[in-house]
């Protein structure tokens, strides 16, 4: 009973264990030969296995219980679906033969952050291999945009391959077995595309910079910029920047693409606006072109600030691309000629990017792998070939245009020959009739002229009669002016003599001083009657004030006005009233009341008290001093000054 029950156990761990080695060698190896000069390993070939923990090691994902955790891909390329996961993939490889090392296995994608790879070495190790866009580019091992590993030497057996990947975008992984003779050749070839692709590129760019320095035209410069962007974009696509450009500079690396790629957008409608005269042409396209060129601004700076995750969305490019063959296509239909060979290079760019979108996304198997994988490129060289002819086609109908416009010129100079011609017939005709009329005139003239001398010599006769005439009432105009003066200045005389024999009332006294000017006038001349002295600084030379009558010292600039230092000094009532204030105290020696004052001057009588009083004091110690006989004016009041009038 024990002896059976031994043998069931027995069979049972024999079946678990044919069962585990079954899934263990349940990847169908690919059989390579020493001919074999290339292997693409596609769909089941790969085997993957998803580490969301990120901590598996290698002798952990060789682990029987993680062995059978592999499962074979189903899509004709893997990809890392989960961004956030390391991805383990194994390819299972029999040689029927023994090996030389002059194989390598390469990964296509150079997009990828991390890649370790384990090769093994025949004796029953790996060789471990470590590279990524994220590390320096000369860290690699073969000095190539690819990541390429070498395969030692190995004996006839069956191997299996390990790739440790680990990237922050999609990557697609295509992995290829190649003898180092394949290898050579195909990326020679590859390189020499990329020098012809690029040299494309260069000379287009150099091209188009002389036209924008010959005419000044800004759509030669967006061209330019547009193509040399298209040029570091693919370049950047390609790994070949990051080879040749930025290799110590990884950090740049991860965001080159994205970076470029914006700018071929944001370029590329800059060049359909000023290449098609969007603006003057379609108002409305020109400003959802703008909008469009805003919005891809907008996704880059989001994408670079807040989530760059979101630089993997490299689908919506075809939102810019969309929006400049619409316009392309709506121009072309509005009959504008240039815009067909734009329509055509722009059919073949979204040609090509439709295809990278179908291969990427593994529906394009029937395409050979160079078509699919340099779709885009092979777009671009389509475009810029035909955009070219887009702008010749431009040049060409401005030359057109230009041309006709000269000879409509050269029509219209013809036109103006003739007309000219006639006009200097017309002309000869008229000036020889008129030259038979002026003939005729000029002897009419003559005869007129003849008579008017005569009337010339009367009117010499006459005119030194008048002038005998015009000395003599100069003469007696003179000898009246002589006495008008005399007569001004005996009324002057009259008027003073009457104002101080009788009181005149202040209408009569306003007839000699009528107004503010003509007693600021009074007042200067009584108070600089002799001469000027500076106040301050007793200099003689003076020049006008800004008040009337004020006087201002050359040297030290000090202003003195006309009522400084005289008895209206300070007066805040009008100064005729004031001088008739004056005149009345004088007068009447002081013997008039300030009511009688306020009265004649219509002023309070508060006013009147206060300054009459101020005269009266003035007037009496004038006349203590005063000399016997001598006599004394109201006006010689005025230059002695008051403490101040209210």
């Amino acid at each position: 009973m024990c002896t059976v029950k031994r043998i069931k156990i027995r069979g049972y761990a024999i079946l678990l264990l044919l069962f585990q080695m079954g899934l263990l060698f349940g990847q169908n190896p690919i059989i390579l030969s020493p001919s074999t000069a290339q292997h693409i390993f596609k769909t089941a070939e790969i085997y993957y296995i998803e580490d969301n923990s990120n901590t598996l090691s290698f002798e952990e994902i060789r682990s029987p219980e993680n062995a059978q955790r592999f499962k074979p891909n189903e899509r004709y390329y893997p990809k890392n679906f989960n961004r956030s996961s390391t991805y383990w993939f194994r390819v299972r490889m029999h040689f029927d033969q023994p090996i030389s090392r002059d194989r390598v296995m390469e990964l296509f994608d150079q997009t990828a952050d991390r890649v370790e790879a384990f090769i093994p070495d025949g004796t029953g190790g790996f060789v471990h291999y470590q590279t990524g866009a994220s590390i320096d580019f000369e860290n690699r091992q073969f000095m190539h945009k690819n990541f390429d590993f070498l395969i030692p030497a190995l004996e006839k057996g069956t191997y299996d391959v390990y790739f440790k990947i680990r990237s922050r975008q999609m990557v697609n992984v295509i992995l290829v077995y190649r003898t180092l003779d394949r290898f050579v050749h195909y990326t020679l070839t590859e390189y020499f595309t990329f020098g012809l692709f690029y040299g494309m590129i260069i000379l287009f760019s150099f091209n188009n910079l002389l036209m924008y320095f010959a005419v000044r035209r800004r759509q030669y410069l967006y061209y330019v910029l547009y193509i040399l962007c298209v040029g570091f974009y693919e370049m950047s696509s390609d790994g070949v920047a990051f080879q040749y450009l930025w290799p110590g500079n990884p950090w740049f690396n991860q965001y080159a693409t994205a970076v470029f790629v914006c700018f071929v957008s944001v370029f590329a409608l800059l060049f359909t606006k000023s290449l098609l005269h969007v603006k003057q042409k379609e108002p409305r396209l020109n400003q959802l072109l703008n909008g469009v060129i805003i919005l891809r601004i907008l996704f880059f700076i989001y994408c670079l600030g807040f989530n760059q995750d979101w630089f993997i969305y490299k689908f919506v490019e075809i939102v810019p691309l969309s929006a400049a063959f619409f316009t392309g296509i709506w121009l072309w239909k509005k009959n504008y000629r240039p815009a067909r060979y734009f329509v055509l290079a722009y059919a073949f760019l979204f040609l090509g990017f439709v295809l990278k979108v179908i291969y990427v996304l593994g529906y394009a198997r029937f395409l050979p792998s160079s078509i699919g994988h340099y779709s885009i490129t092979f777009g671009f060289v389509l475009e810029m070939t035909f955009l070219s002819f887009a702008i010749g086609d431009q040049v060409r109908l401005l030359k057109n245009k230009k041309e006709r416009a000269q000879e409509r010129a050269i029509e219209q100079m013809r036109i103006n020959e003739k007309l000219q011609e006639m006009h200097n017939r017309d002309l000869e005709r008229k000036v020889r009739e008129r030259t038979l009329e002026v003939m005729q005139k000029s002897k009419e003239l003559v005869e007129k002229s003849e008579i008017i001398s005569d009337q010339n010599r009367e009117l010499k006769e006459m005119n030194s009669l008048l002038w005998a005439q015009s000395e003599e009432i100069n003469r007696i105009n003179q000898l009246l002016a002589k006495d008008n003066k005399n007569l001004q200045t005996n009324i002057k005389r009259m008027t003073d003599d009457r104002v101080l024999s009788k009181e005149m009332n202040f209408e009569e006294f306003c007839i000699q001083y009528p107004d503010k000017e003509a007693c600021y006038k009074i007042l200067s001349e009584l108070k600089w009657k002799k001469e000027y002295h500076c106040i301050k600084c007793g200099y003689d030379k003076y020049c006008a004030g800004k008040t009337p009558y004020s006087r201002r010292c050359t040297k030290c600039t000090y202003e003195e006005s006309v009522l400084n230092n005289t008895i209206f000094e300070n007066v805040r009532i009008p100064i005729n009233k004031a001088f008739y204030l004056v005149y009345l105290v004088h007068f009447h020696q002081g013997n008039i009341s300030s009511y009688k004052l306020a009265q004649k001057l219509e002023i309070r009588q508060s006013t009147c008290w206060n300054y009459g009083s101020k005269v009266k004091n003035l007037l009496t110690s004038n006349s203590k001093t005063r000399k016997k006989n001598e006599k004394s004016g109201w006006t010689k009041l005025v230059l002695n000054k008051l403490d101040r009038l209210t």
